[in-house]
């Protein structure tokens, strides 16, 4: 039997939305490797723009519905690829964390992590932001270094706002978050265009990011 986030079964509005989303997903990770087009975009959008959906039915609060719009603004511009396309995520998604960061710090989801367990946590994150931007930020060149460091900076804000104040499943998909955005860091700035693995951070990216998104999601409405 599954388990469904939200009461009830698939034939409810925030599940089946939620399924709805997983789909396009999916579709969009089998069209990672093929060039942009209007399709792949849409399936792309249409996954994160059924979250919109559903944290505005389910009453979510205006700063998690922000974040996700923000989301969808950055997944728009990353569904093609050239530095223009990528500065512009990365502007959008910087926007997103902010606004998750003030979402997480300021909601009461019920935080249930003892504050000692908190703080190992926090130190985890830190030192792995830390080794992905002694790996990206020389790499990313004179131009990008310091958006790249104050991208990074946000999302470690984020990991430690949902860490201080967050319940568990926030805490899970902000730390995917920082996962999915450590591998684009890699893939983009690290990771040679021709490797072999390429793809397979693609679609690292692609799975950790929408988890994240609809992990946050379920924490902060479920």
């Amino acid at each position: 039997m599954i388990a469904w986030p939200y009461p009830g079964g698939p034939e409810t509005t925030a599940n089946g939305l939620l399924l709805f989303s997983a789909l396009f997903a999916l579709t969009y990770a089998l069209m990672l490797e093929r060039p942009a087009h209007w399709r792949r975009t849409a399936a792309k959008l249409a996954s994160v723009l059924l979250l919109v959906v559903i944290a505005v039915e389910r009453g979510g609060p205006v700063l998690l519905i922000a974040a996700l719009v923000l989301s969808a603004a950055g997944d728009a511009f990353l569904a093609y690829r050239g530095e223009r396309a990528f500065v512009g995520g990365l502007a959008s998604f910087l926007a997103a964390h902010l606004a998750y960061v003030a979402l997480f710090a300021t909601a009461d989801t019920g935080a249930t992590l003892p504050l000692a367990a908190a703080i190992g946590v926090i130190a985890a994150m830190a030192a792995f932001v830390a080794v992905m931007g002694w790996l990206i930020v020389p790499a990313a060149g004179r131009a990008l270094r310091l958006p790249v460091v104050a991208y990074m900076a946000a999302i470690l804000a984020m990991g430690v706002a949902a860490a201080l104040n967050a319940n568990l499943v926030v805490l899970a998909g902000a730390i995917l978050f920082i996962a999915s955005d450590a591998a684009l860091g890699a893939g983009r700035f690290a990771v040679a265009a021709d490797h072999r693995l390429l793809p397979a951070v693609h679609v690292f990216v692609w799975g950790a990011y929408w988890l994240a998104q609809a992990t946050i999601l379920i924490g902060m409405t479920g």
